[in-house]
């Protein structure tokens, strides 16, 4: 079994809750979930939209976060510590990223496919995040950031942008910023972290 996920089929067992109290994964459930009884339509549809509208608010309380049911966030989206993510509805999300804690994401960002986005870090402006892009923390992002380059700093600068650079995988969770620089250096001498 491999490691490596599609940049353009999402990744729905991301998305699945491993059990009950999953807020992230049961939040994304939720907004799933209304949004399919919403194009469903008719009375079953507004009936459910209902019961599904109590369950997302439930988990916007318990993970704290802001996202709105009406987002445009394709599948496998990984938000490993919801707590204080700010995604605005008309922002769009490619499939299979990862977002962590205290991410702001404003209007009408485009966000690629299998896209990192490192604790704190802001999203402003109309941007472009390409596929395969890594910002780093607390960065604030406030320009175009080319596919496959990595973004760090306040305002964030691009450090890296190389089509060989290694595709961002679940493992790198743990990894810390200097280590993931490292890691750029190592693949991209010319351009050292």
């Amino acid at each position: 079994m491999s490691n490596q996920v599609s940049i353009i089929e999402p990744d729905w067992s991301r998305e699945q809750p491993r059990r009950w109290w999953d807020p992230s994964r049961q939040l994304l459930r939720s907004i799933r979930n209304y949004q399919k009884w919403k194009a469903y339509g008719g009375l079953v549809g507004a009936v459910l939209r209902r019961v599904y509208v109590l369950h997302y608010r439930f988990w916007t309380v318990v993970a704290g976060t802001d996202i709105q049911l009406d987002s445009q966030i394709a599948g496998g989206l990984i938000l490993l510590h919801p707590n204080g993510v700010v995604i605005h509805p008309t922002a769009s999300i490619g499939p299979n990223c990862c977002i962590l804690q205290q991410v702001t994401i404003t209007t009408r960002v485009k966000i690629g496919a299998h896209v990192f986005i490192g604790a704190g870090a802001k999203v402003m402006r109309e941007v472009t995040v390409g596929d395969n892009a890594k910002i780093g923390a607390n960065a604030v992002v406030l320009c175009d950031v080319p596919a496959g380059a990595t973004a760090v700093g306040v305002p964030a600068r691009i450090i890296t942008s190389s089509p060989s650079e290694t595709v961002p995988t679940p493992e790198m969770e743990n990894l810390s910023l200097e280590e993931m620089a490292n890691n750029d250096a190592t693949v991209n001498p010319k351009n050292p972290a």
